[in-house]
């Protein structure tokens, strides 16, 4: 197989590079096999299994007489004979997962243990151990003279140890929290760091697979402190080792031999940290400041660990721990030298207080945040204007220097002082994360030298404490670092002796350009593989037509080099391959029918460099959509279709794009029909919101080992269970399109999305075999993961693909008290490859107050972060326990935080509903979130509508999901330049936003509402005629069409205000919006009114009848 330089498969006596790595791949114990170990891909996996990798022995590809040494009758060959079969033996293993697993409630009165949940947890999803579950090829370092590449073991390519429920060294349980969503046992990897020997050994467990674990025997409990990890507990290490060597992590230094782990490259502590090596000691843990007088507010004085010097608040210079903080020579002034004993003292409590401006609320008049108000009695609850992110308590300096809440929110902006304190407010913690968006502005750091804290691997960040020229204190771990040499010069103002004014210091969202010690080999090529149904079904949908013009028009913008590479396979009873070799006249198509046992014809010309044959990919573009028009196969084989392209992504890895449009009913992965249509309105119980069969989650979890990502365009006009579909992208950080009755011709406006979705998808950017890490300050630890991705380790995201619109959300604890400081950081660290080939790394940095009131919490709700985070836990309990126990949750998290701050925080009487202004909208999103597609009931919704609903939850950012969950209405008759803003010399009106109920809208108005992914222009049946036909293009009301889904461009003012405001909304969403125009009285306004959820349906509460729910169920 002629794959790109450095990704061939070794041969056979290949020989590892010498030095630190042993001669040779590692050798997997042979173990027997049990019921567990069946055949990889046989058919469906209904026996519930623990969350156990279990090893097979057996190869599944046992060499290429397996895989390609087929019969040739079983290959058609289309135009001339393909070439020599090739092929190369690789292994698997096996995950058996439970597709039914216990759920923990999140909230506090459904307490009972329970193991993770499908998608979201770290159990769940499995951590494939060393067995051989993800095959690679090893590289051979000659291919790439400038890169070392360690010898990794046979079946584990990242040299990544992963854990499992039962082989993870300590499990220590969460403290139970109102919204902790998994009130379980957790299972940590011991984070001690090796001994001085740097010896990692192996353990085998009673399953057969290889964990990590070292001798921990005499580490002084000092010592544990300043080497624990700091996403969860520390763990004890494991006490029987055995001798079996294993290759030690590295740092990050370049004279450092080659990790052998994302693990190593990304986290985990400095292998050298307890070293008694004399070149680069550990220094001592700085002793604590003394303690400071309390401040004026009613709170407790704590001693505070030093955060961050506050640049520019403080006076330039360092802090030296001798002299008064007024003694010192700026650095500005003419007597001063870089060299010179620093006259600064660093800042003890006393100023840090000052600097910090006090955390407490309680000191200075009550914030707006805390207003309380009365809910039944406010009729206009929601603001006339866009609901922002609350903006931490911080001094200005450092507001100034914070990660945008765009990128990275919490829950709350004021973090509770203990879990205790947290549970009392009965409000959720947790992170919603936007990593990867598209940025105007990104500080690009190229250095040789990345500063990261040697204890806890944190990122140097604003929120760093100096301690002098030459040592700076890590905000999340407090340990003392050096300065590298190299980080004392400045590039950009050119000077030397100032490290704080350092990119890498001032902004709190950086990229680095990362150097080959953050490669396991060489950046791979953009590879891009197309998988395309083409049954009966799918040539009368008419979808070929659209993505073949959309991929002819995006050829050129697709992200990439010069190395980059493109492929494409059909299939409907049989798979179909495409040859498009340089070289020759038109394409082969190569048809294999053999779908029980897939192969690869010509592996060696299905994925060819995009510009060496681009001649002949357009070819095939053109004649893609006529090629199965007279077909009568209705039959669609999509699992070994992508059994075939887990084949073929495999040595390289890429981005797997899959259209389907029915229901899989032949060869592995084949489905049944599980919906019935009678139950779409049930109030009861709402089944089959999970999958089938683990086939697809299995067949991802291969693909994410070879860093291969699998997107899902479903496009159906029937049943087609996306539950079972979707895990092929969920466990492998990928994509999920729907396009319900979808039609080239019956329904234009779901063809105009997906070809306005396509050139988005298709012109993106992408990273490719990423991992992303979130770290947390000390006491903090992290227990529940949501979104699109592979939990790698226990705090370690394996993200095949990344692409800008992906979001992910975190839960939190508190595990240790933090009283002795008085902010916490929160850093997360995607590390990835760009479509250039270039290795990066994108780091965002939070820092919010710690609080010990009760009232200083609820003044730091985020409610939107909050209700996002609360409707990715519904989602889980969902799958895992019934749609209406999430829905209970939803509401009991309402009484239960309103409860709470009744009888703790408000003074007013008790009969009366109040909530502090931070949580007015709190009941009205949930309101809405029990209302929306994914969670309500009693409203006829189809079994995959409510499953995407459910996806979309799991992965949207948060700026996109509330417009799924809380829709905008505006009034749009009478717009005006009055508050308009300017947008690249455009003009858009700011209309006033409006309640979503029926009263609000009048006959003589027109109305837009926004739900993220539709638009709705509903107008009244006395509009006036001046509007509809300066904006509509018709004389009248009557004259307008029942399906209208676009406006014309006419030249008139109220054309353009309205079209400008429209197109303002429609900039930068990951899904474009289908515009449906809507008469009054026509019965398309059904969809429309389901969406206003102030008001009463026959099936759900209005908002009034809600709140007076809340209030007796808090009065009972």
């Amino acid at each position: 197989m002629q794959v790109p330089s450095g990704y061939g498969l070794h041969p056979q006596n290949y020989i590892a590079p010498s030095g630190h790595y042993p001669q040779g791949p590692g050798k997997m114990t042979s173990l027997p096999l049990d019921s567990q170990c069946g055949d990889y891909y046989s058919g469906l996996y209904t026996v519930p299994t623990q969350n156990v990798v279990t090893p097979n022995t057996a190869s599944q590809q046992p060499g290429a007489q397996h895989m390609y040494g087929r019969a040739p009758p079983a290959t058609r060959i289309v135009g001339s004979a393909p070439g020599s079969f090739q092929g190369a033996a690789s292994s698997t293993s096996h995950l058996h997962t439970s597709a039914s697993q216990l759920y923990s409630p999140f909230v506090n009165h459904y307490s009972s243990p329970a193991m993770y949940s499908a998608n979201s947890s770290v159990a769940s999803q499995g951590f494939p151990s060393t067995c051989g579950h993800y095959a690679m090829s090893t590289v051979s370092s000659a291919a790439y003279s400038s890169v070392s590449y360690p010898s990794l073991p046979a079946g584990d390519p990242y040299g990544q140890q992963m854990f499992t429920s039962q082989n993870a060294p300590t499990v220590r349980p969460v403290r139970d929290n109102s919204f902790s969503g998994h009130s379980t046992a957790i299972s940590h990897p011991s984070p001690l760091p090796p001994p001085p020997s740097h010896q990692y050994h192996q353990q085998q467990s009673l399953s057969g697979c290889n964990t990590l674990s070292w001798s921990a025997s005499g580490l002084p409990s000092t010592q544990d402190n300043l080497i624990r990890n700091h996403t969860g507990s520390l763990a004890t290490a494991n006490s029987n080792p055995t001798n079996t060597g294993v290759d030690s992590s590295s740092t990050t230094s370049s004279a450092s031999p080659m990790p052998n782990s994302y693990d190593a490259l990304e986290g985990g502590s400095y292998p050298d940290m307890l070293s008694s090596s004399a070149s680069s000691p550990a220094p001592a843990p700085e002793p604590e400041p003394a303690p400071a007088p309390a401040p004026s507010a009613p709170q407790p004085s704590k001693t505070a660990k030093p955060f961050g010097c506050g640049y520019p608040a403080l006076q330039p210079g360092y802090q030296n721990a001798t002299a008064p903080l007024n003694s010192g020579v700026p650095p500005s002034s003419p007597g001063y030298s870089g060299f010179q004993p620093y006259a600064q003292q660093y800042p003890g409590m006393n100023q840090l207080s000052s600097s910090l401006g006090g955390l407490s609320l309680q000191s200075s008049p009550q914030p707006e945040s805390l207003r309380p108000v009365n809910l039944t009695q406010e009729r206009n609850i929601l603001p006339m204007t866009p609901v922002w992110a609350p903006v931490p308590n911080l001094n200005v300096d450092l507001k100034k220097l914070n990660c945008s809440p765009d990128s990275f929110r919490c829950t709350l902006t004021n973090i509770p002082q203990t879990q205790a304190l947290l549970n009392k407010a009965k409000l959720p913690l947790g992170l919603l994360l936007h990593p990867f968006r598209d940025l105007t502005q990104l500080p690009v750091i190229t250095s040789n030298t990345i500063v990261r804290c040697r204890s806890c691997r944190t990122y140097i960040n604003p929120f760093v404490s100096f301690i002098d020229q030459r040592r700076w204190k890590c905000n999340l771990c407090y340990r003392v670092n050096d300065v590298p040499e190299e980080f004392m010069y400045n590039p950009l103002t050119r000077s030397y002796g100032e490290p704080h004014k350092r990119p890498e210091v001032q902004n709190s969202t950086v990229e680095f350009i990362a150097s080959s010690d953050y490669m396991l080999r060489p950046p791979q090529p953009a590879v891009y593989l197309f998988v395309l149904d083409v049954s009966h079904n799918a040539v009368e949908a008419g979808y070929l037509t659209i993505l073949c013009q959309s991929l002819l028009e995006n050829l050129d913008k697709l992200p990439g080099d010069s190395r980059t590479r493109i492929g494409f396979m059909t299939f409907d009873s049989t798979i179909h391959f495409y040859n498009l070799q340089e070289g020759l006249s038109q394409p082969q198509m190569l048809i294999v029918s053999d779908i029980d046992d897939v192969f690869l014809p010509t592996p060696d010309s299905l994925l060819v460099n995009l510009y060496e044959s681009k001649e002949l990919i357009k070819d095939l573009l053109n004649a893609l959509p006529n090629m199965f028009t007279n077909t009568r196969e209705t039959h669609s084989a999509l699992g070994p279709a992508l059994q075939a392209a887990f084949k073929l992504m495999s040595p390289t890895g890429g981005r797997v794009s899959v259209f389907q449009t029915q229901l899989p009913s032949l060869g592995a992965g084949l489905l049944q029909s599980r919906e019935d249509p009678n139950q779409r309105s049930s109030t009861k119980v709402v089944q089959h919101l999970g999958p089938a069969t683990d086939f697809y989650k299995k067949l991802a979890l291969d693909c994410s080992g070879q860093q291969t990502a699998v997107d899902l365009f479903l496009l159906s006009s029937q049943y087609s269970d996306l539950a079972s579909l979707a895990c092929v992208s969920k466990y492998s950080a990928g994509c999920i399109y729907y396009y319900p009755s979808f039609h080239y011709t019956h329904n234009p406006s779901q063809a105009e999305k997906l070809q306005k979705d396509l050139k988005r998808y298709l012109t993106r950017k992408i990273g490719f075999e990423a991992v992303m890490r979130i770290r947390c300050t000390k006491g903090l630890s992290m227990h529940t993961f949501h979104g699109n991705f592979f939990v790698r380790s226990t705090d370690l995201l394996s993200l095949a693909n990344i692409n800008p619109d992906a979001g992910f959300a975190v839960q939190l604890s508190i595990e240790e008290n933090l009283t002795d400081t008085s902010l916490v950081c929160f850093q997360t660290a995607l590390l990835y490859t760009s479509s250039k080939g270039e290795r990066r790394i994108r780091v965002h940095t939070l820092c919010l107050p710690v609080v010990s009131s009760l009232a200083d919490v609820y003044a730091g709700v985020d409610v939107q972060a909050a209700i996002c985070l609360l409707a990715n836990m519904a989602v889980d309990r969902s799958i895992s326990s019934s749609l209406s126990d999430a829905r209970d949750a939803l509401v009991n998290a309402v009484v239960d935080s309103l409860s709470a701050y009744g009888s703790t925080v408000s003074n007013l009487q008790h009969s009366a509903l109040v909530a502090p202004s931070s949580l007015k909208l709190f009941p009205l999103y949930v309101l809405a979130l029990l209302k929306q597609k994914a969670f309500r009931t009693g409203t006829s919704t189809r079994l995959d509508d409510r499953v995407y609903a459910m996806c979309q939850i799991k992965c949207q950012p948060l700026v996109h999901l509330m417009k799924m969950i809380h829709p905008n209405l505006y009034r749009i008759d009478r717009l005006t330049d009055e508050g308009a803003i300017h947008v690249n010399d455009r003009v858009v009106p700011q209309p006033p936003l409006q309640k979503l109920s029926a009263e609000k809208l009048t006959r003589e108005g027109a109305f837009l509402m926004d739900c993220g992914s539709v638009f709705y222009i509903w107008i009244g049946k006395s509009c006036d005629n001046n509007f509809i036909e300066d904006v509509l293009g018709y004389p009248n009301f009557a004259s307008i069409p029942q399906k209208m889904t676009h406006l014309p461009e006419l030249d008139t003012l109220s054309s353009e205000r309205a079209r400008s405001f429209i197109t303002w909304l429609r900039d930068n969403r990951p899904l474009s919006p289908i515009l449906h125009v809507v008469k009054d009285e026509s019965p398309a306004k059904t969809e429309f009114f389901q969406h206003l959820i102030e008001d009463r349906t026959e099936a759900a509460f209005s908002y009034y009848e809600f709140l007076l729910h809340i209030q007796q169920q808090i009065c009972k």
